[in-house]
């Protein structure tokens, strides 16, 4: 698919396709050009012509997500490209538009906004080396030490100590780059580049690191707030969370794997419940929430009753709801706000079908993403999930794989997808009679790929057909066995993989310890 460009555009991307000389004209160049200039240098990946860009920069503001987004000479999104080469020229571009003295543009730079990229899986520079989430936050704080160093040490123009610009990006800290970040932070008032926090994520941290720096990004601009893998947050923590730091802004909540566990709940624990659903209920701006893994059992209306504005997403997988939850998110003022909805790992045809069914009839006019992974769904369901779907006319993602679902009622399933018209997205599962007889659900790691794939790539090229036949190219259908890609867990698997290894061996040892004891 070609991309139509402005005679405009094409000029831009012949004047930036020789770097040498597009860099000698810069300083004839009028300031309302330097954005078109970006986004072709950035489409042809020309380093070296973007840092000159961004160091001569003459504008107010800086904004990646509309400079690389859609525009009236070139209609094509680039914000998904997270080119390292293009990425990093950006930053340095940045550093140095600070420290150039020479610049013939008076500095007007307020805010440089990076929180406009996006991370996807499929890359198209072509460089293929990419700078994800992770990678911008070493840089930038890396960036920022190193030019207090600078200023420092060296005579500087005393208008450079007068530049301030506000760099509004999305933070991601790791054990591995947390003394980094923590120095930027920490030294954030002296530096003319101020990280400014829009969107926090942090793995594999532990609970007194995590707690130093959130305090350090200004938790009143945070709008995000992921606190993911292998950050031991319990239920107590989360309530001293919410007790000592406000969050005025926050429209999205992720909490970690085992935060609630109500099956060892103790009065004092309902307690603790009540203040943290009271505290939620304070955090005005609360649009998405994630809590799946913990176990919720019978507790979600003490939890979501309190908040005042309804959610748009709401992620409960694998959290052991019972019928009064689902009952209480069926009837609740959320329902009919819900954009997206993971109702993972619940069985729903055995415990509460009708219940799901209204819920699914209350959110469905806005709904655009559903998740029903593991969810006991077999082949005598399918008409009353394509009846419980059809209203879903906004549906634009649904994912259901891990469900005991044979190949015919795949093909019946796919042939009322293809009248969804919005519908982009489908994660099917691998059929079960591709699988050996007397496979049990849910499958465990073990197992999963043990399946027939000449017969499983036969199924798929027959759904893939219906889809065709129907003029449904647009939609992507696929099986990933081991869950939707994850930009985040991409970039840093190897620091997981490797804490995971940590943990089993210092299990190991202690187990080990023990035995020894008790021979």
């Amino acid at each position: 698919r070609t991309t139509m460009k402005s005679l405009r555009f094409i000029s831009a991307e012949a004047f930036v396709s020789n770097a040498e000389f597009a860099r000698k004209s810069l300083g004839g160049v009028a300031h309302d050009l330097f954005p078109l200039l970006f986004k072709a240098s950035y489409l042809l990946e020309q380093g070296e012509v973007i840092h000159d860009l961004v160091e001569n920069w003459p504008l107010f503001d800086f904004n990646m997500g509309k400079l690389l987004g859609a525009t009236l000479d070139y209609q094509e999104d680039l914000s998904h490209r997270t080119c390292s080469v293009c990425l990093e020229s950006c930053l340095t571009g940045l550093r140095d538009y600070v420290l150039n003295q020479s610049s013939p543009y008076m500095k007007k730079l307020k805010v440089v906004d990076l929180t406009g990229i996006k991370d996807v899986e499929v890359q198209f520079c072509k460089c293929k080396k990419t700078m994800g989430r992770w990678g911008r936050t070493q840089l930038l704080s890396k960036l920022c030490s190193e030019l207090l160093v600078y200023l420092q040490q060296a005579q500087c123009n005393p208008g450079t100590f007068e530049i301030s610009i506000n760099v509004l990006i999305d933070l991601f800290v790791t054990e591995r780059n947390y003394e980094l970040v923590l120095q930027a932070l920490l030294k954030k008032c002296s530096c003319p580049l101020k990280i400014c926090c829009v969107a926090f994520r942090s793995d594999n941290l532990t609970l007194q690191k995590f707690f130093y720096i959130i305090k350090l990004t200004d938790p009143s601009l945070l709008r995000k707030l992921e606190i993911v893998h292998n950050v031991h947050l319990e239920m107590e923590h989360l309530e001293i969370l919410f007790n000592s730091i406000h969050f005025p802004q926050l429209m999205s909540l992720t909490l970690p794997a085992r935060t609630f566990n109500v099956r060892r709940f103790t009065a004092t624990d309902e307690q603790m419940l009540t203040n943290i659903g009271e505290k939620m209920g304070e955090l005005t701006q609360l649009t998405e929430l994630s809590m799946s893994f913990s176990i919720l059992t019978g507790r979600i209306q003490k939890l979501l009753s309190p908040l005042k504005t309804p959610l748009k997403m709401l992620d409960v997988s694998n959290c052991s709801l019972n019928h009064a939850d689902m009952a209480f998110l069926a009837n609740s003022f959320h329902a009919n706000h819900l954009e997206a909805l993971d109702l993972s790992g619940h069985n729903i045809p055995e415990l509460y079908p009708s219940t799901f069914f209204k819920l699914l009839s209350h959110c469905s006019s806005v709904l655009r993403s559903l998740t029903l992974e593991d969810c006991n769904i077999q082949d005598t369901q399918v008409n009353m999930l394509i009846l419980g779907l059809s209203p879903c006319q906004k549906l634009q993602e649904f994912k259901f794989i891990g469900n005991p679902l044979s190949s015919q009622a795949l093909k019946h399933l796919f042939a009322f997808l293809c009248e969804l018209p919005m519908l982009k997205n489908v994660e099917f599962p691998v059929p079960r009679d591709c699988y050996p007889i007397g496979i049990t659900y849910p499958i465990d790691d073990a197992s999963l790929c043990r399946f027939d794939h000449q017969k499983y790539e036969r199924v798929a090229e027959e759904l893939n057909l219906i889809l065709t036949q129907a003029n449904r190219e647009d939609v992507k259908a696929s099986t990933p066995l081991f869950g939707s890609y994850d930009a985040a867990v991409q970039e840093t698997n190897n620091e997981l993989g490797a804490y995971l290894i940590k943990s089993f061996k210092e299990t190991l040892e202690k187990f080990t310890t023990s035995f020894n004891k008790m021979s």
